[in-house]
């Protein structure tokens, strides 16, 4: 949920690719999938609040949180409702405008939640009292770093590693961009952008996403079992059955 990058690719194409900070008891195993309507997910599932941080849909579409919006804030529970639970609730809602305006905000815990369709990316970010909405230039790579984790030195930081990764491509390569969720930092393990902060917060998964025209292709990276698991979703008006494959 905390250091998420996208790429654009061609023919209105994306990579987009999480790493979550989380306590390692919430990392699930494995992909899971739910069908919504005419519309089937895929995604890994939460294993505490049975919600998730990021989610492939047959209709094109991905979700992604993040904890906080702006700047740390004070964790103040009980709230209405998870946010990971909010990430699969978005789908029952025929566009993102109907989502914006019918969803009740209200007694969520704070959050950034970017919504990706083919040639439009969206930053929704709740505060605790007001949402934001920002339309993000989708033919451009962008950053965004969890503010309850990272104070915005750290967050610079990872601007900084990401600009200068980005220098260095003449294209967006999937593999390439692995490395560096992996790899970018200065040897300081509490704010590389693979972290662990006394196995209490660290770095339990990096989960890929590469959209084409055709089908979004998922890769869920779990850090702490050492495995891979992939998965192929079509991407069509009704869901159609696709395979699991383990690495």
């Amino acid at each position: 949920m905390c250091t998420v990058t996208y790429l654009p690719k061609s023919n209105g194409g994306f990579l987009l690719t999480s790493n979550r900070d989380e306590a390692p008891h919430r990392s699930p195993e494995n992909l899971d999938t739910l069908q919504m309507g005419k519309t089937r997910l895929l995604f890994p599932r939460d294993t505490t609040a049975g919600g998730t941080w990021i989610v492939a849909a047959t209709n094109g579409t991905v979700v992604c949180i993040l904890n906080g919006a702006y700047v740390r804030h004070r964790h103040e529970p009980p709230y209405r409702r998870s946010r990971g639970l909010m990430a699969l609730d978005y789908f029952s809602f025929d566009a993102p405008e109907t989502f914006i305006k019918q969803y009740t905000f209200e007694g969520m815990e704070p959050f950034t939640m970017l919504l990706l369709e083919r040639g439009r990316v969206t930053d929704l970010r709740w505060d605790g009292a007001k949402l934001g909405v920002y339309a993000k230039d989708a033919g451009k790579a962008h950053l965004w770093s969890s503010p309850t984790l990272y104070d915005p030195e750290a967050q610079q930081k990872r601007k900084n590693w990401f600009g200068e990764w980005l220098s260095q491509q003449d294209i967006y390569e999937r593999q390439a961009i692995l490395y560096w969720h992996r790899t970018a930092g200065e040897g300081d393990p509490e704010n590389d952008v693979v972290m662990n902060r006394n196995n209490i917060v660290r770095t339990v998964s990096i989960t890929s996403i590469e959209a084409t025209k055709q089908r979004l292709d998922l890769a869920y990276h779990d850090l702490l079992r050492q495995q891979t698991k992939t998965a192929q979703l079509p991407i069509v008006h009704e869901a159609l059955a696709f395979d699991f494959h383990k690495d």
